[in-house]
């Protein structure tokens, strides 16, 4: 048998997150097997094993596919020095998080999985921390930027920028039934 190249290597690891997404989707994660994620891509479950140690380590694999460039894309509004108050800066920022997800039904699909398709029970029950690792990292650029705000006398005077920032992502945490309610929709 031929050795694969690294591009053949690559697609079979980018099939087999597809797969995964379409599978954890369709049977919720707990219920979804790695066999059942191997006869989706195409390969065999020693494919699975060769790109991921095991389930959980694809389920990050699916999520860090899909959430990275969203991040990246939010936190271009977020960071930027282009806005003269950095409250606008925030406000850009949410926006674009919602255009995403309104436009890509991947990102919407991987969001479901998130919310109401992932059972943090038996081998999931020890990920669910860094399942809430990309909440606590918003909740510090949300702090640098409300820092900043307050440092250009933009925030309201008395409030503090890190509970600022802990009160927005409690909002938009009591955003999740909303993002449910737009995922359903589709």
């Amino acid at each position: 048998m031929a050795r694969k190249t690294k591009e053949e290597a690559e697609k079979t690891r980018k099939d087999i997150i597809h797969s995964a997404r379409k599978v954890f989707h369709l049977c919720g994660v707990s219920r979804s097997t790695l066999e059942k994620i191997a006869k989706e891509a195409g390969v065999t479950r020693g494919a699975i094993y060769w790109h991921f140690q095991d389930k959980a380590e694809l389920f990050f694999a699916m999520r860090e596919d899909v959430f990275t460039p969203m991040v990246e894309r939010t936190d271009s509004f977020l960071l930027s020095d282009a806005y003269d108050n950095p409250l606008d800066a925030i406000e850009a920022s949410l926006k674009e998080f919602f255009r995403v997800l309104d436009d890509c039904s991947v990102v919407r699909e991987v969001f479901e999985i998130m919310i109401s398709r992932c059972e943090y029970v038996d081998e999931f029950a020890s990920v669910q921390e860094e399942v809430g690792r990309p909440a606590q990292e918003f909740l510090k650029k949300m702090e640098r930027v409300y820092l900043r705000a307050a440092e250009k006398g933009m925030l309201r005077e008395g409030l503090d920028p890190l509970e600022s920032a802990q009160h927005l992502l409690l909002r938009y945490s009591l955003l999740q039934p909303m993002i449910y309610s737009m995922l359903a929709r589709r």
